[in-house]
């Protein structure tokens, strides 16, 4: 089975870094993703995503960007439900977010069309509807926010070995 979104948009508003009470980071967002026809009237129209992100991904979204930047997520779809002040089932989807990619600079306007790529941290887990810890995956040893152009390897000293093992072909 298969749970993978990919989504390119701009923030709705700007991200709000909260803490859950284990002191875990986390961060709700709306991400506004263009249609790709046009309404009856001839307007563009599109689709308002909640998303949440957690731990250092949710840090530097909160820290870096703003409502209008255009980011690129790649996650998950998460259903939840919960009982809301009335009594009713409320029922909750959400994209949840393994990697975020700023792209734009962060003094950019939203309306601009910069392609800079920052790259924010894959998530390592987060809490649940239920409270429950989660591990969406993800390796935490990758830089928190880097400039896609840096190169990685530019201080290593000698070769880097590696096994063919590891090789997809």
């Amino acid at each position: 089975m298969i749970n993978r979104v990919v989504l390119v948009g701009r923030l709705t508003k700007d991200p709000e870094l909260r803490y859950t009470p284990n002191g875990v980071a986390s961060c709700r967002f709306t991400v506004a993703v263009n249609r790709t026809f046009r309404g009856q009237n001839g307007e563009p129209e599109a689709d308002f995503i909640s998303c949440v992100a957690w731990r250092k991904q949710a840090g530097n979204l909160a820290n870096f960007m703003k409502k209008g930047n255009l980011i690129g997520l790649e996650g998950r779809i998460q259903t939840g439900s919960y009982e809301g002040q009335d009594g009713k089932r409320v029922y909750t989807t959400d994209a949840v977010a393994d990697s975020i990619q700023f792209l734009e600079p962060r003094n950019s306007t939203g309306g601009s069309q910069g392609t800079s790529n920052y790259e924010s941290s894959t998530n390592t887990g987060g809490t649940n509807q239920g409270g429950s810890q989660g591990n969406y995956g993800g390796n935490n040893n990758q830089p928190s926010y880097m400039r896609g152009n840096e190169d990685p390897f530019a201080n290593s000293k000698g070769s880097i070995g590696v096994n063919s093992d590891d090789l997809p072909f």
